[in-house]
C-alpha cells in the first residue's frame, strides 16, 4: 500500500488493520501536498465504516497520528447534530474524511462535501456493510470518487465471501490480495468457556460472575436490543456500574457511555453486535455471551474484544435450551471443540437485591420541618382540636388556670416554653374585646 497499489485484505480482528491503512494513507498525503486552492469539504482520503462507533474510533486514531502535521481529519456519523458537523467541515480543510455511508450520503446530496478529488478510498469491514444493507449507499459514494485507475483503493473484510470478492473486482484496479490466515480463527490469548445452563438461571449466573474480584472490566453481548435493555436495567438495580450500547440508544449517549467504559467509570458494558466489530478498549478482562450469536463470525468478533495486543482474556458463553444448537456452526468455524461444563451451584445462587435506605430519610426530615409550621396555624384558627391535645400538656394548664379561666384551652395546645404563652393569651384577649 505504501507503493500506491490497490489491496484487498483479510485479517483477524485485533491485528492492527486500522493502523495499517491509516499510516499508509497519511504517508501518501504527506508525500503529495496540494499547494493550489481547495474547496471546503473537498476530501483527499475517504474512509467508510459500517457502524458509528467504528467510524469514531478510526477518526480518533487518525487524529492522534496527524497531531503533529497540517492534515485535518473530519468524522461524520449519524445520530449527531448535522449543523455542528457542517460547521467543522466549513471551518477547516478536509484531508481525511471518515464516516458511515448514511451520513456521508446526506452531506454529498447537499453538496457539503466533494469527493471528486479523492486520492485514497478505504472500505473497512466490507462484509459487515453487506450484512447491514449499506452496499447501495456505498456504490453511490464510490461513483462520486475518481475512476479506480486514478485513486488507490483499500478494501478490508473479515471474510472473503463471493459477494465481497465481486465488489472488490468492481472497485479496485489490479489489487494485491493479502490474506493473513491465523493458525486458529480465535486468538490463543483468549480462554474460552461454555456454561450449559437454563434460560431462567442465566441472570443469576451472570451476576455471580460479575461479582468475582478477578472480573475487572467486562463486555456482555446479547443478540437483541430488548434483551440488552432488560439486562442493563436489571444489573443497574443490583448495584452494578453498567452502560448500554445498542441501536436504539442516542448517539451522544453511546459516545459518553463508551468513554466512561474506557476510563474505568463503568465496569460492565452491555452491547449488541454493533460494539463487537472494530472497537478497541484497553483492559477488557472478560467477555460474556449472554446469548450465543446467530452468525458464527460474530462470535469471533465478540471474544476479540478481550485478549488484544498480547494481553490475555476470558470468554464465557451461556448455552441454554434456546440457543445451544448454535454451538455446532461456531465450533466448525473455529475448527475446534469448545469445552462445555455445568456451572457450580455457588454460581447459580440467588443474589439479594441491595437494600435501599436512603429514600425514606428525606421524608422524615420533611415531616419534622413541617410539624412546627402547621401546629401554630391550626391552634390559632381551629378550636375543635385542643381537646385531643389536652392530656399531653396538663402541667401547663395547672399553672395558668388561676389567672385566665376562659382561656384554658389555648395554652394546652402549645407544648412550647412559657415565654410563648403570653403571646397566645394576648391573641385570645383581643377576640372577646372584638
Amino acid at each position: 500500500t505504501l507503493r500506491g497499489h490497490d489491496m484487498v485484505g483479510k485479517a483477524q480482528t485485533g491485528t492492527g488493520k486500522t493502523a495499517a491503512f491509516l499510516i499508509s494513507t497519511i504517508s501518501d498525503l504527506l508525500k503529495h501536498p496540494i499547494e493550489d486552492e481547495r474547496y471546503m469539504g473537498e476530501a483527499r482520503a475517504l474512509i467508510l465504516a459500517p457502524t458509528r462507533e467504528l467510524a469514531i474510533q478510526i477518526g480518533e486514531d487518525a487524529e492522534q497520528l496527524v497531531k503533529h502535521t497540517d492534515l485535518k481529519v473530519h468524522t461524520l456519523v449519524g445520530g449527531m447534530d448535522y449543523a455542528k458537523q457542517l460547521q467543522k467541515v466549513q471551518k477547516n480543510h478536509c484531508d481525511i474524511l471518515v464516516g458511515t455511508p448514511g451520513r456521508l450520503m446526506d452531506f454529498a446530496n447537499n453538496r457539503d462535501i466533494h469527493l471528486d478529488q479523492v486520492e485514497v478510498l478505504v472500505i473497512d469491514e466490507a462484509d459487515r456493510m453487506l450484512d447491514m444493507g449499506f452496499i447501495p449507499q456505498v456504490r453511490r459514494l464510490v461513483r462520486q470518487t475518481p475512476p479506480r485507475e486514478d485513486r488507490q483503493t483499500l478494501l478490508f473484510s473479515a471474510t472473503f465471501t463471493p459477494e465481497v470478492l465481486r465488489l472488490s473486482e468492481q472497485w479496485t484496479d489490479k489489487p494485491v490480495m493479502l490474506e493473513m490466515e491465523p493458525e486458529r480463527v480465535a486468538t490463543d490469548t483468549v480462554e474460552q468457556k461454555i456454561f450449559i445452563t437454563t434460560a431462567n438461571e442465566k441472570f443469576n449466573l451472570l451476576q455471580n460472575i460479575l461479582k468475582d474480584d478477578a472480573v475487572e472490566s467486562v463486555m456482555v453481548f446479547a443478540n437483541r436490543r430488548d434483551i440488552c435493555r432488560t439486562l442493563y436495567e436489571r444489573l443497574k438495580k443490583q448495584g452494578f456500574k453498567v452502560g448500554l450500547i445498542a441501536g436504539d440508544v442516542p448517539q451522544n449517549r453511546r459516545m459518553k457511555t463508551l468513554e466512561s467504559f474506557k476510563n474505568g467509570s463503568l465496569k460492565v458494558m452491555v452491547a449488541t453486535d454493533v460494539a463487537g466489530r472494530g472497537i478497541h478498549v484497553n483492559g477488557v478482562s472478560h467477555v460474556v455471551n449472554f446469548t450465543l450469536p446467530e452468525e458464527p463470525e460474530d462470535y469471533v468478533h465478540r471474544i476479540g474484544r478481550t485478549g488484544r495486543a498480547g494481553q490475555t482474556g476470558i470468554s464465557v458463553s451461556f448455552a441454554c435450551e434456546d440457543d445451544a444448537f448454535l454451538l455446532e456452526p461456531i465450533e466448525k468455524l473455529l475448527d475446534m471443540k469448545l469445552p462445555c461444563t455445568m456451572p457450580d451451584e455457588a454460581l447459580l445462587a440467588d443474589v439479594p437485591a441491595p437494600a435501599r435506605k436512603r429514600p425514606p430519610a428525606p421524608k422524615k426530615e420533611v415531616a419534622k420541618k413541617e410539624a412546627p409550621v402547621a401546629e401554630p396555624v391550626q391552634e390559632a384558627a381551629v378550636q375543635a382540636e385542643p381537646a385531643k391535645e389536652q392530656p399531653v400538656a396538663e402541667e401547663p394548664k395547672a399553672e395558668e388556670t388561676p389567672k385566665e379561666e376562659p382561656i384554658k384551652e389555648e395554652p394546652a395546645k402549645e407544648e412550647a416554653p412559657l415565654a410563648e404563652a403570653p403571646q397566645d393569651s394576648q391573641v385570645d384577649q383581643e377576640k372577646p374585646a372584638e
